[in-house]
């Protein structure tokens, strides 16, 4: 289990709210508010523990509230519409300012970007104790010139997605990743993730101004 805390699921509501009800309207949008929150501590209680310190553990804090909203509906939510929902978001609320950390075009915009990986990836590998249930991060620096690459064949949110019947609607949630990367002027290139039966997923991600990257 992870302990609860309350910031994603009171400020996702928020940010999402009007893009909400621009795709499923009013009631849809007002029920699934109302019962994600209950479901969202169900699922903290469910998963695998993973570290409360862990720096990657609010990439479960994040997808979990996405995951309990679309629950929460009982059907009503589908994923197409959804995906403009999570995009909307994004790119269009106030988030984006706060998601906007780096601008992978400066000089030293990808070795920022790199170093905040490799960070998580030193914390994963001082605490051998969560070896089994946290994301395997893998670098090759030697796979591509421009930009930086890693992967992981470990995803506790696929592990729990898998479990408790959330791997439909995880795609959606992937594709934070590629937003997050473009609201910090990159690109992600990937062929593989583990939410669509890949044996991993991959990121090789780029400054947004490199056309042709190597």
């Amino acid at each position: 289990m992870l302990p609860y805390k309350s910031t994603y699921i009171k400020l996702f509501p928020i940010l999402m709210k009007k893009y909400m009800i621009e795709q499923f309207g009013k009631e849809i949008t007002k029920n699934a508010f109302k019962k994600a929150p209950a479901i969202y501590k169900e699922m903290l209680n469910q998963v695998d523990d993973i570290g409360a310190e862990n720096p990657m553990a609010g990439n479960v804090y994040m997808a979990f509230v996405l995951m309990a909203i679309w629950k929460a509906s009982d059907g009503a939510i589908d994923n197409e519409r959804y995906r403009i929902v999570v995009k909307d978001m994004i790119t269009k609320s106030i988030a984006r300012k706060f998601v906007a950390k780096n601008d992978l075009n400066k000089p030293d915009g990808v070795s920022i970007s790199r170093q905040r990986m490799q960070k998580m990836k030193d914390w994963a590998d001082e605490h051998p104790e969560y070896l089994d249930k946290t994301w395997d991060i893998n670098f090759d620096d030697n796979l591509h010139k421009d930009g930086f690459y890693y992967h992981f064949t470990h995803c506790p949110i696929n592990t729990y997605a898998r479990k408790y019947g959330y791997i439909e609607i995880l795609p959606v949630c992937c594709e934070l990743d590629h937003l997050l990367t473009q609201a910090n002027h990159g690109r992600l290139i990937r062929e593989y993730t583990l939410a669509t039966d890949g044996p991993m997923c991959d990121y090789w991600i780029v400054p947004d101004k490199i056309e042709n990257p190597k």
